[in-house]
C-alpha cells in the first residue's frame, strides 16, 4: 500500500471515529439537552440579527394595561381585578370605532357566588359583539383542587389528523381553569392562552393546538386567525408535520406539535395605546380617537406591567408582553412567517459536509496559519449562510452540532496528521542512520553515540564499552566466494549480532566487514563477556551463501572501555582499534580487550 493510501484511510477512520462518536453521545440526554440549550442560544443571535429586516402587520393593535394604567385603574377602583362593568363599558366604546376583533389576553373566571351587576354587564357585551373573543387556559392540576371541567362541544375544532397534538405532553392537559358559564353560554369565541418555556424559561414555541379530555380546543390567536381569514376552523387538517388551514396559509410544526415563532421586535413593536387612554377617551365620547387607533384593526387587550405578573422571556427581550406574544402569534400566521427547523438528520449531514471541507483544507495545506484560516473561513461561510436562511426564508439550520463537528474533525486530523508526520520523520530518521544492507546502524550514527556515551560519562561518571568486529579474511573470502554471498554473510553476521546483545547496545556497520557495538553503562569486564558471547555464536554458526551452500566465517573482536583505555571518542576507537589489530596479529578468530 503506498503513503497516498495509507493517509487516506487513516483520515477517513478519523473522520469516521468523531462522528460516529458525536452521533452516539446524541442519545444521551444530558448531552443532547446541553446542544440543544446552546442551539438555542444561538437561534435567539439570529433572531435578533435580522430583526431590522421585518415589519409587523400594523393592524394589530395592543390596549395595554401598564404601569401608568395600573395606577389609573387602582386609583379609580382601588384594587385589581377591576369590576367586570370596567371590561363591558371597554368593550361597548371599542365598537363605536368599528373594530375588526377585540381579543382579551385576561381570564374572567367564574364567580364563586352571585353574579353582580358587572358581571352581568360583561355578558350582554359580549352577546352583543360577536367579535369580541375571550380567553381561558389549561393546566393539570389535580382533581382533588379542582374538578376538570366538561366544556361546551362548540369550543372544540374537529381537526383531522391530530395525533401529533393528542400525543404530546406539553399540549394534552387534564384540568382547565373554566370561564364564567354564562359567558360560555352567550358565546363560542373562546380560545386558550398557554405557552410553555423551553428549559432556559425562555418563549420560543407556540402551540396553535391543545388536547384536552377527548376533544382538540384552538390556541385564541388560531380561532381568531381563522376567522379573519374566513376559515371553517373544522376543515384544518394536519399533513406530517404541517398545521394546513387552507390552501395558502400553513403552520410548520415541531415533532412536539408547537410552531416556531418569528419575532419581530422587542417589546413595543406593536402599537400600544394605554388603557387609560382608551377609558379617557371613552369617558369623553372622543369618537375621532377611538377611530383613528382601532378602527379595523384586531385588537389585544392584555397587561404589561411587570406587577401583574404577565412578563416573558423571549429571543428579542427579557421583558416581553405576554399579549404581544399572542399578537406575535397572529402576525406569524397571517403572513406565513413561521420558522422552520431542519431536523437532526440535516445537522448530520451538513456535519458532515462541514467536516469533509476541513478535513480537505487539512489534507491539502500544508501551512497550518493558513489551514486554520481557510476552516474558520468555512465555519463563517456557514453561518452566515444560517443567517441568510433564515432572514428570507426562515429556515432555521442548526449551528451547534455542524460547528462543533468541524473543530472536532479538525482538532482530531491534525492529530493524525501530526503522528503520521512524526512517524514519517521517524522513517526518514532511521533510514538516514541505518545501513541498508545489513540494517544496522551507520558510520554517522555511531559517532554520534560515541560522542553521547563519552559526554555522558565526562559529566555523570561510570564508564561504558566499545567493540570492534572484524570478518576474518573476508577479501579472500569475496574473491572465492563472490560479493552476493559476501552481502549475505555480512546481513548474517550483523543479525547473530544483534540476537547476542542487549536491546539496549547499538550495533553498527563501521566500514566494510567491520562492525562496532556500543555498550552504555558497561564496565570492561562486562564488555568482555559479551564480546566473546558475540565471538562464540559467529565462531558456531554456518552461514548461507547466494549459492545455496554454507561456509563458516571467524571474527576478530577489539573492545575497549572509558575512562580506562581514553576519555574522547578518538581515542576509544584508537585503543579498540590496536585491540583489533592485534587479535590480527595473534591469528585472528579472538578476542583482545588489552594492548600491553
Amino acid at each position: 500500500m503506498n503513503k497516498k493510501k495509507y493517509d487516506f484511510i487513516i483520515y477517513a477512520l478519523v473522520f469516521i471515529f468523531v462522528f460516529v462518536s458525536i452521533i452516539y453521545a446524541g442519545k444521551f440526554n444530558a448531552f443532547g439537552k446541553l446542544i440543544m440549550g446552546i442551539e438555542y442560544k444561538t437561534f435567539d443571535i439570529r433572531q435578533n440579527i435580522i430583526l431590522p429586516h421585518k415589519e409587523n402587520n400594523k393592524n394589530i393593535v395592543i390596549i395595554a394595561v401598564d404601569d401608568q394604567s395600573y395606577e389609573y385603574i387602582t386609583e379609580k377602583f382601588g384594587t385589581w381585578p377591576v369590576p367586570r362593568g370596567f371590561w363591558a363599558k371597554l368593550i361597548n366604546g371599542l365598537e363605536q370605532a368599528n373594530p375588526k376583533f377585540i381579543a382579551f389576553d385576561l381570564l374572567f373566571t367564574k364567580r364563586l357566588g352571585a353574579l353582580d351587576e358587572g358581571d352581568l354587564k360583561l355578558v350582554r357585551a359580549v352577546e352583543k359583539n360577536q367579535n369580541v373573543y375571550l380567553s381561558m387556559n389549561f393546566d393539570n392540576y389535580p382533581s382533588q383542587v379542582r374538578i376538570p371541567p366538561i366544556l361546551p362541544e362548540n369550543l372544540k375544532i374537529n381537526l383531522k389528523n391530530g395525533d401529533i397534538i393528542k400525543k404530546s405532553p406539553l399540549l394534552n392537559f387534564y384540568n382547565c381553569r373554566n370561564a364564567m358559564n354564562e359567558l360560555l353560554d352567550v358565546t363560542s369565541n373562546f380560545g386558550f392562552i398557554n405557552v410553555t418555556r423551553d428549559d432556559d424559561g425562555i418563549i420560543r414555541y407556540i402551540a396553535p393546538l391543545f388536547y384536552y379530555k377527548d376533544g382538540y380546543y384552538p390556541n385564541l390567536t388560531t380561532l381568531i386567525a381563522l376567522k379573519y381569514l374566513n376559515i371553517d376552523p373544522d376543515s384544518i387538517y394536519v399533513n406530517k408535520d404541517t398545521l394546513v388551514l387552507n390552501d395558502k396559509y400553513k403552520i410548520p410544526l415541531n415533532p412536539d406539535g408547537r410552531a416556531i415563532i418569528n419575532w419581530y421586535g422587542k417589546e413595543g413593536t406593536f402599537e400600544h395605546v394605554s388603557l387609560w387612554q382608551v377609558d379617557d377617551a371613552i369617558n369623553n365620547n372622543d369618537i375621532k380617537f377611538l377611530k383613528e387607533k382601532f378602527e379595523n384593526k384586531i385588537i389585544y387587550i392584555g397587561t404589561t406591567v411587570t406587577a401583574l405578573a404577565d412578563i416573558k422571556s423571549t429571543p428579542v427581550s427579557f421583558m416581553y408582553p405576554g399579549v404581544e406574544t399572542h399578537a406575535t402569534f397572529l402576525n406569524n400566521i397571517l403572513d406565513n412567517n413561521f420558522i422552520t427547523h431542519f431536523s437532526f438528520k440535516a445537522d448530520l449531514i451538513i456535519s458532515a459536509i462541514l467536516c469533509f471541507l476541513i478535513g480537505i483544507c487539512v489534507l491539502r495545506i500544508e501551512s497550518v496559519a493558513y489551514s486554520v484560516i481557510f476552516s474558520v473561513l468555512i465555519i463563517s461561510v456557514y453561518l452566515f449562510i444560517t443567517v441568510l436562511l433564515m432572514d428570507f426564508f426562515n429556515i432555521w439550520l442548526g449551528i451547534v452540532l455542524p460547528v462543533l463537528s468541524a473543530v472536532l474533525i479538525f482538532i482530531a486530523a491534525y492529530i493524525a496528521k501530526y503522528l503520521l508526520k512524526s512517524k514519517d520523520y521517524e522513517h526518514t530518521y532511521k533510514l538516514a542512520v541505518t545501513d541498508g544492507l545489513t540494517e544496522m546502524y551507520n558510520h554517522r550514527y555511531f559517532q554520534e553515540q560515541m560522542i553521547m556515551n563519552v559526554g555522558n560519562v565526562s559529566r555523570y561518571g561510570g564508564n561504558f564499552s566499545l567493540i570492534l568486529i572484524d570478518i576474518d579474511f573476508f577479501k579472500k573470502f569475496n574473491d572465492k566466494h563472490g560479493h552476493q554471498s559476501g552481502d549475505a554473510v555480512l546481513r548474517q553476521v550483523a543479525q547473530t549480532i544483534k540476537k547476542n546483545i542487549r536491546t539496549c547496545d547499538i550495533p553498527c556497520r563501521y566500514g566494510g566487514e567491520e562492525m562496532s557495538i556500543i555498550l552504555a553503562n558497561t564496565a570492561k569486564e562486562d564488555a568482555i563477556t559479551v564480546a566473546r558471547k558475540v565471538w562464540s555464536a559467529i565462531r558456531e554458526r554456518k552461514f548461507e551463501l547466494a549459492d545455496g551452500n554454507w561456509a563458516n566465517v571467524t571474527i576478530s573482536v577489539g573492545v575497549a572501555t572509558m575512562p580506562d583505555n581514553g576519555k574522547s571518542p578518538q581515542e576509544l576507537i584508537e585503543y579498540a582499534d590496536k585491540c583489533l589489530y592485534k587479535a590480527k596479529q595473534n591469528g585472528r578468530d579472538q578476542v583482545v580487550s588489552e594492548i600491553d
